[in-house]
């Protein structure tokens, strides 16, 4: 009786693991959600085009270009493509002139240095452009010295919409009241 106990015993257990297995989800696989290129997490699940917007230095214009270079349909999702389209579309994002994509689409056309076209994505374009200000402030133009008071650089006004965080206005009467108040209780001391 005690070893066909012990049988029985055993094969509830094996029951119960076959059961659990059974029990288990199968492992469905998700659609990639988030992409990374040209060092930017981008949404997979969005158009293309729209994926490709959220990476800073890449306009509407550059991203249908660069989709007809790639020759992909700017509507697909971007988590519908696959690593081959991908490391294309990033090839063509870091060297748009090679492809045949037009000058004036770039957005760092003849540059001061090389002379050369030139097309310029996330901290690449930050650090760049801080260069840039940096060297006109260094000559001291006229944009220059705009930037180095933190003034408007392109004619807009300066005496309504550009000041921000700075505290100016019109003082209304109750605050002009306290004001003489503290001002009468100075003199009288």
């Amino acid at each position: 009786m005690g070893v066909s106990r012990a049988k029985d015993v055993e094969e509830e257990k094996v029951e119960k693991r076959v059961e659990k297995k059974e029990v288990k989800k199968p492992r469905v696989e998700r659609a990639k959600e988030i992409v990374r290129l040209a060092d930017t997490d981008v949404d997979a699940t969005k158009p293309i085009i729209q994926s490709l917007r959220s990476i800073k230095g890449i306009s509407h214009t550059m991203a249908k270009a660069i989709c007809w270079a790639c020759e992909l349909d700017p509507r697909i999702r971007l988590n519908q493509l696959t690593p081959s389209q991908l490391k294309r579309l990033e090839k063509v994002m870091m060297e748009p002139t090679k492809f045949r994509i037009p000058s004036w689409i770039l957005n760092r056309r003849k540059e001061i240095e090389t002379g050369k076209d030139l097309h310029l994505t996330g901290a690449q374009l930050d650090i760049v452009t801080r260069f840039d200000v940096q060297r006109l402030v260094n000559l001291k133009t006229w944009r220059g010295v705009r930037h180095m008071f933190g003034l408007p650089t392109r004619g807009q006004r300066t005496r309504s919409h550009f000041r921000k965080g700075k505290t100016v206005g019109v003082l209304r009467k109750a605050a002009k009241l306290l004001m003489q108040k503290a001002e009468e209780k100075r003199r009288e001391k």
